[in-house]
């Protein structure tokens, strides 16, 4: 049974008299409004900060509701593709791309608005499925595994060369969320 807990959600800055968005989120429950009152380094803790210094409270506005997860994620990618990141030149302060990871900018490669923000959202999607897989898998899982399994597998010119379930995988390592145990081979998500 599928259930309709989730909707996507905009904060917006009073101060504007377009209203237009500067974060665009997805979430259940409270998620939408956790964003005032729980401090962090982002561009959006920023902006929230200054709103509530001027005296003014951002406005919280639940564009969609009574949508699966699923729904939800693809909803909220489209805003985001949409509106842009400012880090991509347009308004919104999510960060799409994770720190560090930001490719070298190329003169003579036109990159369409929207495209850095799609690419990003999928490679979330993608670590998200690896570390259920891992999690679901207390024994540990395999590059392999991660790219059979959740259809990742790779065929360039006949030759089996799963490098984008094994990036993931490295990444997923970086960001601590998974360990790699070398007795036997295996990555193993941590608690």
């Amino acid at each position: 049974m599928t259930t309709n807990f989730f909707y996507v959600y905009a904060i917006k800055d009073p101060r504007d008299k377009q209203l237009k968005p500067f974060y665009v989120g997805k979430g259940t429950g409270s998620r939408a409004y956790d964003h005032l009152v729980s401090p962090d380094s982002t561009k959006k803790f920023k902006r929230i900060k200054d709103i509530l210094e001027a005296g003014r409270i951002p406005i919280i506005d639940i564009l969609v509701d009574d949508l699966t997860e699923s729904q939800a994620l693809k909803i909220e990618a489209e805003l985001i593709s949409a509106f842009g990141t400012e880090e991509t030149g347009g308004m919104l302060t999510n960060a799409v791309v994770p720190s560090g990871l930001g490719g070298k900018k190329r003169d003579h490669i036109s990159v369409p608005q929207g495209t850095v923000e799609r690419a990003q959202l999928g490679l979330e999607f993608m670590k998200t499925a690896i570390l259920e897989l891992a999690k679901a898998n207390p024994g540990g899982i395999t590059n392999s595994d991660a790219a059979s399994l959740l259809g990742l597998r790779s065929d360039y010119n006949g030759k089996q060369k799963d490098y984008l379930s094994y990036s993931v995988l490295g990444l997923l390592i970086r960001e601590g969320k998974i360990e790699r145990k070398y007795t036997p081979s295996r990555h193993v998500a941590k608690a």
